[in-house]
């Protein structure tokens, strides 16, 4: 472990049990370590905001593990690289991944970058996702356990990216990364995790898009074209959404089925979902996280987080590149992205057209 000390690591303290596992393992392990917040939003005055309280948990993680602790306020990097894009996908009719675009933009590039400046050397974080190193390239696999793996999360990252983060608790089953805080002692081991749009946490979406989109008359048809009504607020569905369709007189269960942001239409299907089912979705461009693959390529393939693998072929069309999934899938979104694995390694992403 000594040669650990001359490596100097920045741990991004959330406020949340798994980067101060993060750090206390670090530590454990004889790595030179500074914690650092990030203050990437404040709620206006009388709404409730987590980032003060997260500050104060994440400081007495750092004070108690003596390691000393910095503030980087991102706000206005925030609002420019994510709020803002959620903002203009959602007004398109996309379903927009703020987490994604948190991670590839703030952790890992407007962080990353000042953590370098600094004479740092990687930075940590406490995602639930794997790094190995081969042939001098780092690639990104799955956690050890599938219903908490983050690394659809991360699918966006850039090997430069990867290069230089470290993910220690990323061989760690959930259960054993609260252990090691309760036998650690550490401030916030019991703490329950916080969940919502990245470091904005739980909003009524609604509320929080109608800050920057103002509100606009759409007519809601079913998909045998018959006109149903009108709504007045629909940018914040999602392909596929059943609850919260406040659209009075619906005889019958519905969900969205697209949205025609041209003519402000709103299309919706009945308790049926058949026509939310395909298996095939396009994507213009390959970001590739590992080695590039002969196309067409077999791979799994997530397209939302949590998803089970599913097995598909990637092939390229004369304007991007073509997935056919073995089984049809519900609710292909577009602005999602698609995370391709080769097993346990995620190789390469993309935005769903």
């Amino acid at each position: 472990m000594s040669e650990n000390k001359n490596k100097k690591i920045l741990v991004w303290l959330s406020g949340g049990v798994d980067s101060a596992v993060t750090a206390y393992l670090l530590k454990e392990q004889w790595y030179d370590i500074t914690a650092g917040f990030m203050i990437n939003y404040m709620a206006p005055e009388g709404e409730y905001c987590p980032t003060k309280e997260d500050m104060q948990v994440a400081k007495e993680v750092a004070e108690y593990l003596e390691i000393p602790f910095f503030t980087f306020d991102y706000r206005d990097e925030y609002e420019e690289k994510v709020l803002n894009y959620m903002y203009a996908w959602y007004q398109k009719g996309i379903t927009p991944n703020p987490d994604i675009m948190c991670n590839s933009e703030i952790k890992f590039r407007v962080f990353l970058d000042e953590a370098l400046e600094l004479g740092f050397d990687a930075v940590a974080t406490g995602h639930y996702a794997r790094i190995e190193s081969e042939n001098g390239m780092s690639k990104l696999l799955k956690w050890v356990d599938g219903n908490k793996d983050q690394s659809y999360f991360l699918s966006w990252l850039s090997q430069e990216q990867l290069l230089r983060a470290l993910f220690p608790i990323g061989a760690i089953e959930k259960p054993e990364v609260r252990e090691i805080a309760r036998k650690a002692w550490l401030p916030n081991a019991l703490r329950k995790e916080s969940q919502g749009i990245c470091f904005v946490w739980k909003v009524d979406i609604k509320e929080f898009l109608q800050k920057k989109i103002p509100n606009s008359i759409w007519e809601v048809y079913d998909t045998s074209g018959k006109l149903l009504g009108t709504h007045k607020w629909v940018f914040y569905y999602t392909i596929g959404q059943r609850k919260g369709l406040d659209i009075w007189g619906m005889p019958e269960a519905i969900f969205v089925v697209n949205k025609d942001i041209k003519n402000n239409r709103l299309i919706v299907g009945y308790w049926k979902d058949d026509e939310l089912y395909s298996d095939t979705l396009y994507f213009e461009e390959l970001h590739f996280l590992w080695e590039e693959k002969n196309l067409p390529f077999k791979s799994q393939a997530k397209i939302r987080y949590r998803q089970a693998d599913q097995n598909c072929e990637i092939s390229k069309e004369w304007n991007g590149y073509k997935v056919v999934f073995e089984t049809p899938q519900r609710a292909i979104a577009s602005g999602q992205i698609i995370a391709l694995y080769d097993g346990d390694v995620l190789w390469a992403s993309g935005i769903i057209a």
